[in-house]
């Protein structure tokens, strides 16, 4: 391990290469991730599913978090960031070919094994990225780094989102509607011919993702270690991780900030329906949440920390997505929407702070704890589906009360948004208290 540095002995002229390089990355994750929603009325249609049994590629994605990042972080403690990166694009491309013999047999099991396996090369390359950039620089300014991470994430995701949307969901309402009228023969071609369009575009992202993977390993990246702790024996005097009370209370916020975040941006659509707004206007409204969290990031670069600490920061947007909330819940038509999109502003500097506030101080620990904070991960398969539960309930007690069919959908979804609030106060607490709790005890 002669090669093997602390973050304070990157070379400063190789600093800019190396952020370049995980920006890249993270345009990768980001990519990858937002096709999903291409995918799900993709799949829904090829393979006839109810709604439920599509949501499962979301499913797939997110249990391989909670799998594989414990795992994850053992195969990076054996061969470190840079490999590890490496063999997460090399995974994902494998999940990527797994696409072409699923087409072919057009199974749904066979799609979700794919899914899962690239799901488990993100997990691999999410472990690696975000400690990585972390302790690529002080850790004081780790929030402005990821931030910058964070508008690759969603740039690629737009374009993601939409190259796919373009290329899978291209005149699928036309062949769903000829579907309809044709005798089972045909109607088991069409729905072939539809499958093997995945073919191409999964095949040259598994060529994509090879090429990358070749390349990292040849990429000039420091290969940085964490150092063992800011103060001198604290981190080796603890054996086991769930010794660092801050990093499990950062590990409870990221779960639920993932939570928030995908239902900021994912309910917004939905919101803007039931309040009576056209599809042809509310497909639109989750680029408002996503513009406002690229902004916000943008803003993060130039504040933090010259002007203001990310610990700081991190409690000015809990405190803000609290009164958001407030406002979402106490208003209504276009303005509570755009108090949903707004809740991008209060999103964005939310993961770059967590990161690096929770891994403070874990010396040998850090990769275990980046696993953790990986699996908090799940966070955005577990609290949505608590929202749509409330608005469903609340559709119930509102017709109960004699509310008109026309306005239940939107007060049933408005009032959902009540969920919020809790996962704001608990993003508030680790800011203000959580991440300042080095120790079980005093002693």
């Amino acid at each position: 391990m002669a090669n093997t540095a602390t973050h304070t002995a990157a070379p400063q002229e190789s600093k800019k290469v190396s952020i370049a390089i995980i920006a890249g990355m993270f345009f990768i994750l980001g990519f990858v991730t937002w096709i999903n929603g291409a995918l799900i009325p993709f799949m829904k249609a090829i393979n006839e599913l109810t709604d439920q049994q599509s949501y499962l590629v979301a499913s797939a994605s997110y249990i391989s978090f909670v799998v594989m990042a414990l795992p994850a972080s053992a195969i990076l403690k054996k061969i470190g960031y840079c490999k590890g990166m490496s063999l997460g694009l090399f995974i994902m491309g494998l999940g990527a070919l797994v696409f072409i013999p699923a087409a072919e047999a057009r199974t749904y099991s066979y799609f979700l094994i794919g899914i899962f396996i690239q799901g488990a090369g993100m997990t691999l390359l999410q472990t690696a990225v975000n400690p990585y950039i972390t302790i690529l620089g002080p850790i004081k300014s780790a929030a402005k780094r990821i931030a910058i991470m964070g508008i690759s994430n969603k740039v690629a995701g737009a374009l993601g989102s939409l190259i796919f949307g373009a290329l899978l969901l291209s005149g699928i309402e036309a062949t769903q509607e000829k579907i309809k009228t044709v005798e089972a023969a045909e109607k088991s071609l069409l729905l072939d011919q539809m499958a093997d369009s995945v073919v191409w575009p999964y095949l040259v992202m598994a060529l994509c993702l090879f090429i990358f993977a070749f390349l990292i390993r040849k990429a000039p990246l420091p290969d940085l270690e964490a150092n063992e702790s800011d103060t001198p024996g604290a981190a080796t005097s603890k054996k086991s991780v769930l010794q660092y009370p801050h990093l499990l209370f950062g590990v409870l916020a990221l779960f639920v900030y993932v939570g928030v975040e995908v239902i900021a941006g994912d309910s917004i659509i939905s919101y803007g329906l039931a309040l009576g707004f056209p599809a042809e206007q509310s497909k639109f409204f989750t680029s408002y949440t996503l513009l406002a969290m690229v902004c916000s990031y943008g803003l993060g670069i130039f504040l933090i920390p010259k002007y203001i600490e990310q610990r700081n920061a991190l409690i000015a947007s809990a405190v803000l997505g609290i009164i958001l909330s407030f406002l979402i819940i106490n208003t209504t038509g276009l303005t509570s929407v755009l108090f949903v999109a707004a809740l991008g502003i209060a999103n964005a500097m939310v993961w770059p702070a967590i990161w690096p506030l929770a891994l403070d101080n874990l010396g040998k620990h850090t990769k275990t704890g980046s696993a953790l904070l990986v699996m908090g991960i799940s966070g955005g398969a577990l609290i949505p589906p608590l929202y749509g539960r409330l608005v469903d309930t609340n559709k119930e007690d509102l017709i109960e009360e004699g509310v008109t069919a026309a306005e239940v959908a939107g007060e049933a979804a408005n009032s959902g948004y009540i969920i919020l609030i809790p996962c704001y106060l608990i993003i508030l607490f680790f800011a203000i208290w959580g991440c300042r709790i080095k120790s079980w005890s005093k002693t």
